[in-house]
């Protein structure tokens, strides 16, 4: 498979980045920290707009830094596309010139993005006439992103580009980003700090602290790790891959297939055999020794227990399995002692709500 690799070395001031990593060339990677882990750092590193007095960077084939040789490719000649904080358009160009400068970047022998596709699929095929300053913060994001895409890049980097907007507009621009995860070929490395945006996007995680990388691998694996910190943050769960397969039209719910059974939840208007994601948080899962059926819940699967961890004084952090698909579930140490749980044991995981994306 494809791969992105990397390793810099750079002081900047106080900081320190010293951080290597090896990720898919495909999908989206999502580069989760703090606030002053160096996740910018990182990305501008990528991008060239920093360089490391130690560094190698290689996408796919093609090597686009080596510091052992001298050799460092210049941002301007890198096929990236870069997507700020800030959409920072052009506030005399309408949308349409500012898009027709991110087209005109590319020679047109390389051009691979087509001008009405990427406005179609970006919804702002009304906008294309209208100034920035007209726009919100989500549509303006959105022209940023096109603008970004009409250069044809082989790489997308976007630096957490919901920070600046309000709930309204973060509501308005996630089914476009989901858009681009289900849609497009090109990768993207997506920076954030918010557990929301990396279950809703992301497929692969680097996670790191500092100027160094303490995590990587794919969204269920650095999602379930004990002994990493995104386990034990209070919206600590998974991210479980479904499909619709049925709607009950007398109760008003929709069933999901996924690798551990069936799930229900309220109707959702979906059309069959829809791919969606699902979010089962460690909060909303409670264990049984047996399958209680004079019950309200309606989602109860067999499970095994694989790890457990302290969370807190009272509190454990629970991994599960349920025919190879992951779950966490935070119980209180009382639970653990009065029901002889330990590790190998088979129970029941109940779960009592579920969060549904839908990156059809």
């Amino acid at each position: 498979m494809p791969k992105i690799q990397g390793y810099f070395y750079l002081i900047q001031d106080n900081f320190l980045l010293d951080l290597e990593f090896n990720i898919p060339s495909n999908g989206v990677t999502a580069i989760f920290g703090a606030s002053g882990s160096g996740k910018t750092t990182l990305l501008r590193c990528i991008a060239g707009l920093e360089r490391a007095k130690s560094g190698y960077l290689k996408v796919n084939d093609h090597c686009w830094q080596d510091e052992t040789r001298q050799f460092f490719l210049p941002t301007h000649q890198r096929p990236i596309g870069y997507v700020f904080q800030e959409a920072s358009l052009f506030a005399h160009l309408s949308v349409k010139k500012n898009l027709e400068y991110g087209l005109q970047r590319t020679h047109l022998i390389k051009r691979k993005v087509i001008f009405d596709n990427v406005v179609e699929l970006l919804g702002i095929v009304s906008l294309l006439t209208r100034n920035p300053n007209k726009l919100s913060g989500g549509e303006k994001q959105r022209v940023a992103i096109a603008r970004a895409l009409l250069t044809s890049p082989k790489l997308l980097l976007m630096d957490e580009p919901m920070t600046a907007l309000d709930d309204t507009s973060k509501a308005e621009i996630f089914p476009y980003l989901e858009k681009l995860h289900t849609e497009l070929s090109i990768p993207i490395i997506y920076i954030t700090h918010t557990v929301a945006e990396v279950m809703r996007l992301a497929d692969n995680i680097l996670l790191i602290d500092k100027g160094k990388l303490i995590g990587s691998g794919t969204l269920a694996e650095i999602l379930t790790r004990l002994d990493l910190p995104l386990s034990h943050l209070y919206e600590a769960g998974v991210v479980v891959e479904a499909t619709v397969i049925e709607h009950d039209e007398e109760f008003h719910l929709t069933y999901l297939e996924f690798s551990g059974g069936r799930l229900s939840l309220g109707r959702e208007d979906l059309p069959l055999h829809t791919k969606v994601r699902v979010v089962l948080n460690a909060r909303d899962i409670s264990l049984a020794l047996e399958n209680e059926v004079n019950s309200s819940i309606l989602n109860t699967f067999r499970a095994t227990i694989l790890e457990v961890t302290d969370e807190s004084p009272g509190q454990l952090m629970v991994k599960l399995d349920v025919v190879g698909t992951l779950l966490l579930t935070r119980i209180t140490k009382k639970s653990w002692f009065l029901l002889k749980l330990q590790v190998g044991m088979s129970v029941y995981a109940r779960v009592k709500s579920v969060a549904l994306f839908n990156n059809s």
